[in-house]
């Protein structure tokens, strides 16, 4: 349980720490709240020659609104997003699903860059991100670019990061006021993942739904974005034939594994409920 020799490096810029990664190649790893990493040295199944840690960037850190978007820094701990005044008003479904992640522990030291970037498909934040559709901002030795959430995750740990690129901050338009928001997740016990969980965003206007995203977490090998659930809400009062519907929208695109938290067929229907739940909670916050 102790990690190999490594040489540490603690950058105090996006450009010393992406130069870094430039210098040392493909046996340096970025470190965030460590959490995935750490545990995975630990156990010799991740044996890096260079740590870059990543704390000491200012610019990494913060969450502002400006004109409607929000802007939350890849450094950024989930303490702090739980506590954000600006997300209470603009985007209260992101504290509500950080308040769910893991324990206080954890949910401390623990980065919103750290929970979207490394591909897990337990983690809870990169659902919401598809949710909200949230654009990833990277930086690397080619220069910056953007990545829908969208279009982030490849396979299981594997994502859009290039070699030599270290996400940076995540943007999205705020959802409108008077949104209704929920983020339902089941679980075995306090700090595990999620048997399944979903996050729903609807728009609603003289009672009937303008617009609804869906999305599932760790039910597949990615993060998945639940589009034909949304439409089948879309235009709807949210009466009980268009609910159903969009729940097995949700069910149909899953794909479980079989494993501690339960069979296939019970992981899928819990996502069923979950998603019911979901928005039956979504909708009844919307104003």
């Amino acid at each position: 349980m102790i990690p190999g020799a490594f040489d540490y490096h603690r950058p105090s810029s996006i450009d010393e720490a992406v130069k870094l990664l430039a210098d040392l190649g493909d046996e340096a790893r970025v470190l965030a709240g460590g959490h995935s990493l750490i545990p995975m040295m630990k156990l010799r199944m991740a044996l890096p020659e260079n740590l870059i840690d990543l704390q000491d960037i200012a610019e990494l850190k913060g969450i502002s609104e400006d004109g409607g978007t929000i802007t939350i820094g890849a450094m950024t701990r989930q303490a702090e997003i739980i506590a954000s005044a600006v997300l209470a008003e603009h985007c209260p479904i992101l504290p509500e699903t950080a308040l769910q992640i893991a324990d206080p522990q954890v949910r401390n030291l623990g980065t919103i860059g750290g929970n979207v970037a490394n591909g897990d498909p337990g983690n809870d934040m990169p659902a919401l991100m598809q949710a909200l559709d949230a654009a990833y901002l990277i930086a690397g030795p080619g220069g910056n670019r953007e990545v829908a959430a969208r279009g982030f995750y490849d396979a299981a740990f594997f994502t859009a990061l290039a070699d030599g690129e270290v996400l940076t901050a995540i943007r999205f338009a705020a959802p409108p006021a008077g949104h209704g928001y929920a983020y339902e997740k089941q679980k075995r016990k306090i700090g595990d993942y999620a048997t399944a969980a979903a996050a729903v965003i609807l728009t609603m206007s003289g009672g009937r739904c303008e617009s609804a995203e869906i999305a599932l977490t760790n039910v597949g090998d990615t993060p998945l974005y639940a589009e034909e659930a949304g439409k089948a809400l879309a235009g709807t009062d949210l009466n009980a034939d268009a609910v159903k519907a969009a729940v097995e929208a949700a069910k149909a695109i899953t794909r479980p594994a079989a494993d501690g938290r339960g069979p296939v067929d019970f992981r899928t229907s819990v996502t069923g409920v979950m998603v019911r739940n979901a928005i039956e909670r979504a909708a009844a916050r919307a104003a």
